[in-house]
C-alpha cells in the first residue's frame, strides 16, 4: 500500500504524485505529532495565566476582534465558528479536489504553530485515509481571511454535522462517524480558527491546475508537431540557433521537443512549395514557450505555499509569541492562478488556429478534411466548439484578483477574492484540454490524406495509439462520442 508521510520538509511538486493514486494512505511523523503537542500544550499553558485578549482564541472574529469571550466558552466560540461560517453555495467541488484540501490542512497544521490537538489532526488523518469527503461548494470565500466557508463546510464532519460523499454515496456525517466509532470532536481554543483560516481551498486547486497544466502544456508540443506534418510545414522555424539569439528558456525547449518529434519523418523533408508557415505553426516555440516559462515562475508559487502554515494568529512557542498577521491571505496564490488561466488559454488560442488552418482546404488537404465535402460536412462544427471554447476561456481569463471588496464591517478591506481564481483557473485549463483534443483529431485526419507519406516514428505511434480510441472518419456521423474519445485519450496518454 502506498504511504505517503507527512514530515517536517519541503515538498516538490513531484512529490504528491502518491497522493493521486486512489489507494494512497497519509501518516503523521513522530516528528510532526511531537510538534503538534507541542505548540498546544504552549498554547494551554499560555492561556492559563493570560489576562489580555488574544484574537480568535478568548475574542470574537473579525470585526468583533475587541469583542473578549470568558474562558468557559471557548470551545462554543471555536464551533460557532465553524457552524456559522458554513456557508458555501454553487456547484459542488470535485471530490479529487476535497482530497487535496484535507491533506493540505493536515500538512500546514503539521509544522506545530496553529495550536491544534493531535486528535484533530488525526481526525483529519483518518478521513483521508477512509475516502470520506465532506461536501464542500465553490463559491463563498474570498480568498482573504482564508477560505473561511470551504473549509467551514470541509470540518463540519468533525463535529458530527454537514454531509460527506463516500463510497460514490451522499451521507449524513453522523451516518458516517457512528460507521467508523468516531465520536464527534469537541473543539478546544483557537481549533476551529486555525482549521477554517488557511489557503487550502485555493491551493487544492491550484496543485491540481497546474499539475495538470504541465501535462497539456507538453502535449500541446507533440500535437502541434503532428498538425505541421499534417498540414506540410517547415521544420526550419525550430533550428536551435534561431532560438540561441532570443534564449527564453521555454522558447528553446519547445523548439528543442519539435525538432524531436520531427526526427525521421519523411513528410518533414518533401520539398515545399511554400516559403513560410502561418504564425500558429511558425511561432510554437515562441507561443508555447511562453506559457512553459510562466508555469515554472507559477509551480514556484504553489510550492512555498504547499511548505508554509497559513493560519492565524501565528503561534511560535519558541519566541513565546502569538501573532496575529495576515499569512491567510490569498494574494501570493490569486496573482499566479490568474496567470495560469492566462498563459494556458494561450495554448488553447493557438491550437484553434491550427485547427483552422487544417481544415481550410489548403496545401491538398480537402475542405473540412473529408474526401466528398458538401455531400459531407466533416470536420466543420468540431472548430466551431472549439472556437466556442476557446471564446469562452478568454471571458475566464479577465483576472479576479483585481478586485476587492470589503467584509467583516471593514475590518477585511482588502480581499484577493483568490477562490474566484482558482475555480475560473479550473475550467479554463479542463477546457483546453478539450480544445487540445479536437486539434488532435483534426491533425490525426489531415496526415490521412499524406498517405502513403509517413511521419516520425514518434508521431505514427503516437496516431496509432490515438486510433484506439478514434477511427478515421470517411462519411459523416456523429461527432461528440469521437470528440469526448478523444478527451479520454489525452487523460489516459503517458507523457
Amino acid at each position: 500500500m502506498d504511504c505517503f508521510h507527512i514530515t517536517l520538509k519541503n515538498h516538490a511538486l513531484e512529490d504528491l504524485e502518491l497522493l493521486f493514486r486512489n489507494e494512497c494512505k497519509i501518516q503523521l511523523s513522530d516528528e510532526v505529532k511531537e510538534r503538534i503537542i507541542k505548540c498546544r500544550n504552549y498554547l494551554d499553558n499560555k492561556m492559563k495565566s493570560q489576562k489580555e485578549p488574544i484574537y480568535g482564541i478568548n475574542t470574537g472574529f473579525g470585526s468583533l476582534c475587541n469583542v473578549t469571550v470568558s474562558n468557559d466558552q471557548l470551545s462554543q466560540l471555536q464551533r460557532n465558528l465553524v457552524v456559522s461560517h458554513s456557508c458555501g453555495m454553487g456547484e459542488e467541488v470535485p471530490q479529487e479536489i476535497v482530497r487535496l484540501m484535507i491533506f493540505l490542512k493536515i500538512k500546514s497544521l503539521s509544522y506545530g504553530y496553529s495550536g491544534v490537538r493531535l486528535e484533530t489532526v488525526e481526525r483529519l488523518v483518518e478521513m483521508f485515509n477512509n475516502k470520506v469527503y465532506p461536501v464542500v461548494y465553490q463559491q463563498g470565500s474570498l480568498g482573504a481571511s482564508g477560505d473561511l466557508a470551504p473549509l467551514a463546510n470541509m470540518s463540519l464532519p468533525l463535529l458530527g454535522l454537514g454531509e460527506v460523499n463516500y463510497n460514490g454515496k451522499r451521507y449524513e456525517s453522523k451516518e458516517i462517524n457512528d460507521k467508523f466509532g468516531w465520536k464527534p470532536l469537541v473543539l478546544a481554543s483557537k481549533e476551529g480558527l486555525a482549521l477554517l483560516n488557511g489557503t487550502q481551498f485555493m491551493l487544492a486547486y491550484s496543485i491540481w491546475n497546474i499539475r495538470k497544466a504541465k501535462k497539456l502544456s507538453a502535449l500541446a508540443d507533440k500535437i502541434a508537431a503532428l498538425s505541421l506534418e499534417a498540414y506540410d510545414g517547415r521544420q526550419e522555424p525550430f533550428t536551435h540557433g534561431v532560438h540561441a539569439v532570443r534564449p527564453h528558456k521555454g522558447q528553446i525547449e519547445t523548439a528543442a521537443n519539435m525538432r524531436a518529434y520531427l526526427e525521421g519523418s519523411d513528410l518533414i523533408n518533401i520539398e515545399k512549395k511554400h516559403v513560410q508557415d502561418p504564425y500558429s505553426f511558425r511561432c510554437v516555440p515562441q507561443v508555447h514557450g511562453a506559457t512553459k516559462d510562466a508555469l515554472a515562475f507559477i509551480e514556484n508559487s504553489f510550492v512555498t505555499e504547499l511548505n508554509s502554515a497559513t493560519d492565524n494568529p501565528t503561534i511560535l512557542p519558541e519566541e513565546d509569541k502569538i501573532v496575529s498577521a495576515g499569512n491567510f491571505h490569498g494574494q501570493p496564490l490569486a496573482l499566479p492562478l490568474d496567470f495560469l488561466a492566462i498563459a494556458m488559454a494561450e495554448i488553447g488560442s493557438i491550437s484553434e488556429r491550427r485547427t483552422y488552418q487544417l481544415i481550410s482546404g489548403k496545401r491538398g488537404l480537402p475542405s473540412f478534411l473529408v474526401a466528398h465535402p458538401g455531400l459531407n460536412s466533416g470536420f466543420m462544427i468540431p472548430q466551431y466548439s472549439q472556437a466556442s471554447i476557446v471564446s469562452q476561456n478568454k471571458q475566464l481569463c479577465t483576472p479576479a484578483c483585481v478586485d476587492t471588496i470589503d467584509s467583516s464591517q471593514g475590518q477585511e478591506d482588502h480581499v484577493s477574492m483568490g477562490a474566484n481564481s482558482a475555480t475560473k483557473c479550473y475550467r479554463v485549463v479542463e477546457n483546453v484540454e478539450k480544445i487540445l483534443a479536437i486539434e488532435m483529431m483534426n491533425a490525426a485526419q489531415a496526415l490521412e490524406f499524406r498517405r502513403p507519406g509517413k511521419s516520425s516514428p514518434i508521431l505514427e505511434q503516437f496516431v496509432a495509439e490515438f486510433r484506439k480510441y478514434v477511427p478515421f472518419i470517411a462519411e459523416d456521423e456523429i461527432m461528440y462520442t469521437n470528440m469526448n474519445n478523444s478527451v479520454k485519450f489525452l487523460r489516459e496518454v503517458q507523457m
